[in-house]
């Protein structure tokens, strides 16, 4: 990480700092995901409904999947939570692991966050 942290992208506040995984703004209690700022605000990962993904967050599939092997598949619904964010195959951008089905890459476009 970089010695000058960026400002704040709500306030634009210059005394941002960082916590762990996450910068805070002290002035507006701002927090984002330091692996959105390394990725660049033109390069961040959105979900169907246009909402700013990061790691560990919980998201939830918006429609019915077909899963190889899987006589079931992911229905429209399942929560998805500790995401991470990859550059994965073709455009598939998420890397999870989903309850009764186990580890696999989703695309950003059938998931919104929760």
């Amino acid at each position: 990480m970089p010695e000058n942290l960026p400002p704040c992208p709500e306030c634009s506040s210059v005394y941002t700092y960082e916590v762990s995984a996450l910068l805070v703004c002290p002035e507006c209690a701002h927090e984002w995901a330091v692996a959105a700022v390394e990725r660049g605000a033109d390069d961040a990962i959105r979900d169907a409904v246009g909402n700013v993904l990061a790691d560990g967050d919980t998201v939830t599939v918006i429609k019915t999947l077909k899963v190889k092997g899987s006589p079931t598949g992911i229905k429209a619904g399942t929560k998805v939570r500790n995401i991470r964010l990859v550059n994965g195959v073709g455009d598939h951008d998420i890397d999870c692991k989903v309850d009764g089905i186990g580890p696999m890459q989703l695309k950003s476009s059938v998931v919104k966050k929760v």
